[in-house]
């Protein structure tokens, strides 16, 4: 199998990488740190690593990396990044453009460069983060961006289905990663990258639509988001901590 993975230069994508080529699957790793791809691609036996040098938020650069790649199987667009909002009076639009660039526009400009050369029984995996399930202290543009990426998720999910192509969504919880080291908070049931790429690639052998780990987290997520707004509201501000 042929495996194209965006983020692949730290964290789950760097470990979904390593295992693919480790159970022999051709993987590209897409990044914009060339070192870190070169040192990843050296770790893989056989040179089933290949790296692919761009920056998803650049539309040009990404269509003109991926539009040349006409044998992917699966591909595992994971690249984004996280910034918060510290305070109502730091409410910055710049910040969420850039959050957006990534999280949402990067991951569209994947799918516009790799939809034309898809094929029947080819896999999209998009993933998003539980986050987008309550309205979390801070993270507005993050969980929003998520929101978005899941939804587009689930609209081609109806759309590429008469083409034959399958897309599953993912949604992570907190996993061991350089991102979520930045964090100044709790982080109940982090698990590893190793566990978080376990679950990754199990899902998606079995062809599940959906897929989210660690299990026990989302299930208390997923209940929390079928409650009434309010609930969540209450929950939500209960999560704040006083300065």
């Amino acid at each position: 199998m042929n495996v194209l993975i965006t983020g692949a230069s730290s964290g789950i994508g760097k470990q979904l990488a390593l295992d693919y080529a480790r159970d022999g699957h051709r993987v590209y790793a897409c990044g914009r740190n060339e070192a870190k791809l070169a040192e990843l691609a050296n770790t893989a036996d056989g040179g089933l690593i290949q790296p692919v040098i761009f920056d998803v938020t650049d539309r040009e650069a990404t269509g003109k990396a991926l539009s040349a790649l006409t044998d992917i199987d699966c591909a595992i667009l994971n690249a984004g990044v996280c910034e918060y909002v510290n305070s109502p009076e730091e409410f910055d639009g710049a910040l969420f453009e850039r959050v957006f660039a990534a999280n949402f526009f990067g991951v569209v400009y994947c799918i516009e460069a790799l939809l034309k050369n898809m094929q029947k029984g080819s896999r999209l995996v998009i993933v998003d983060s539980m986050a987008r399930l309550l309205p979390f202290t801070r993270a507005e543009a993050y969980g929003a961006s998520k929101a978005a990426v899941h939804y587009l998720g689930n609209t081609l999910k109806v759309d590429l289905q008469a083409r034959g192509i399958q897309v599953s969504t993912v949604s992570p919880g907190f996993v061991e990663t350089p991102m979520t080291d930045a964090n100044d908070f709790d982080m109940p049931m982090r698990i590893s990258v190793a566990d978080a790429s376990k679950a990754m690639r199990a899902g998606i052998q079995k062809g599940q639509s959906q897929i989210w780990f660690p299990r026990v987290f989302g299930w208390i997520l997923r209940g929390l988001h079928k409650l009434p707004s309010f609930l969540q509201l209450i929950i939500a501000r209960g999560m704040i901590k006083d300065n």
